[in-house]
């Protein structure tokens, strides 16, 4: 059935674009982890990096949403 194979072609190509945009997220949010270790290792405050933190924090989060959001809306195997 066209409609049928039509969605299983959405569904499949909507999966790869957000399983890339989750790896993209959690590779930006890792990135910026260390640096922020590193900055920490190096004599900076927990206080100072705070801005750079929330940032790694939204980014986790919205990786998080995005897994949430696909996990709600891919029809079992």
């Amino acid at each position: 059935m066209k409609l049928l194979d039509d969605l299983q072609a959405a569904v499949t190509k909507a999966t790869t674009v957000e399983t890339s945009a989750k790896a993209l997220i959690d590779g930006f949010a890792a990135r910026q982890q260390a640096a922020i270790d590193a900055a920490l290792a190096n004599g900076a405050t927990a206080e100072q990096l705070a801005p750079v933190q929330a940032e790694v924090d939204a980014l986790n989060a919205s990786a998080d949403a995005l897994v949430a959001s696909v996990t709600a809306n891919t029809p079992a195997a």
